[in-house]
């Protein structure tokens, strides 16, 4: 079993032990990923360059965005689980579709848009 199907299993495992399932379709669970998200990126609000780095140096702040960085990673795996998405075939798919939009040679050092290369 590849290791991101374990990680789906271990999920849906976590979610059915709780009789989970009857709150997670499409929407809530695209909720709950944006959620989770922006409670990461709360975190580094208004934090500069140097004090980003000091809280991965802090094992206390550290371990918080971790946490949630992994409850991110959980609301992905349950969205995918329940959905029937193959994560690797999917990210797969989109780097060969990004190589089309950001070719190395009009991409590389830039952080534009693919519409917006000359």
């Amino acid at each position: 079993m590849k290791e991101i199907e374990r990680l789906k299993e271990l999920v849906k495992n976590f979610c059915e032990e709780r009789d989970w399932d009857q709150f997670h379709n499409p929407k809530e669970l695209a909720i709950g990923l944006s959620t989770e998200a922006n409670e990461l990126l709360e975190l580094f609000r208004f934090q500069t360059e140097e004090q980003m780095q000091d809280m991965f140096g802090s094992p206390k702040m550290r371990e918080r965005i971790e946490d949630e960085t992994a409850d991110v990673f959980f609301f992905l795996l349950r969205f995918a689980q329940k959905n029937g998405i193959d994560l690797e075939q999917a990210l797969v798919r989109k780097i060969e579709k990004n190589r089309k939009k950001y070719p190395a040679e009009l991409a590389r050092g830039k952080n534009l848009k693919y519409t917006e290369y000359e």
